[in-house]
């Protein structure tokens, strides 16, 4: 087993947050996986961004605010 870090991204509304979370590789046909901690992590800065509690969001993710650029 071997795990990697990795930064996913998430992206709801105006805002996007970047959330470290490790994937772990194995010799099964399921791998690469997320452990179920961090799976739990991402599901709640989604769901903390989703009702714009940007302090929650930021306990588990560096947390951005998206704005469009004019041409």
């Amino acid at each position: 087993m071997t795990r990697k870090h990795f930064s996913k991204l998430i992206h709801v509304g105006k805002y996007a947050a970047e959330v470290d979370v490790d994937l772990i590789y194995t010799d099964d046909e399921w791998s690469p996986y997320l452990s179920l901690n961090d799976a739990r992590k991402l599901d709640d800065v989604r769901e903390a961004l989703r009702n714009r509690d940007i302090k929650t969001a930021s306990r588990f993710a560096r947390v951005f605010k998206l704005a469009p650029i004019a041409a």
